[in-house]
């Protein structure tokens, strides 16, 4: 069976989603994938040959004003010739975000970058996990300490630098990593199984 082929298509605006990104690369790399970073700001001809050609593609950006960050938005913007042809039909996907506030209306991005994949007509995974830190016998370095289930959302404090990146936030980036691996890894046996029938 093939490795899997993962891109991380991101922004970061002060560097906090950079260490998400990477996490989630540690994460995929883990369970067998080959990953790619991709910073949507840098974009180049030979990256969006790397999405076309990747098999999933993991979306992340800061939430700024309660939405994905501009940069983002731009590459979104640009990403229309593919949806046109529907290049990224029926490739995985998933999300991450990161934000100074606890909630910081984390889930609109999320819910933004999923309906960008869905655009796409593309099969989005969520985090799979229960939320952590909600009682009180848990704790801040739970996964998903956050509570979200669509992606992974992660709070830095905004007086810090990628220092300051919760271990939790980038365990769950992490988990989020390996589980689009693995999910991938299952998808492409099965699409191979079917075109062998």
């Amino acid at each position: 069976m093939t490795s899997p082929v993962i891109s991380v298509a991101f922004h970061s605006g002060y560097g906090h989603t950079t260490v998400l990104a990477e996490a989630v690369r540690s994460g995929a790399e883990a369970a067998g994938a080959t990953v790619h970073l991709i910073k949507v700001d840098e974009i180049s001809e030979e990256h969006w040959t790397l999405l076309d050609t990747s098999d999933a593609i993991v979306f992340g950006t800061p939430t700024y004003m309660g939405g994905a960050a501009g940069a983002f938005h731009t590459f979104a913007e640009a990403s229309t010739p593919r949806w046109f042809t529907s290049a990224w039909k029926d490739k995985l996907a998933a999300g991450f975000t990161n934000s100074g506030s606890k909630s910081g209306d984390k889930l609109a991005a999320l819910q933004f970058l999923s309906i960008f994949a869905a655009q796409h007509g593309m099969t989005w995974v969520n985090l799979g996990l229960h939320p952590g830190w909600n009682s009180s016998t848990a704790s801040e370095n739970d996964l998903n300490r956050l509570g979200f289930f669509l992606g992974a959302g992660a709070q830095s404090n905004v007086d810090q630098g990628v220092e300051g990146v919760h271990k939790a936030d980038v365990a769950t980036a992490e988990h989020l990593g390996r589980r689009v691996a693995e999910q991938t890894a299952v998808f492409l046996a099965g699409k191979a199984a079917a075109a062998a029938a």
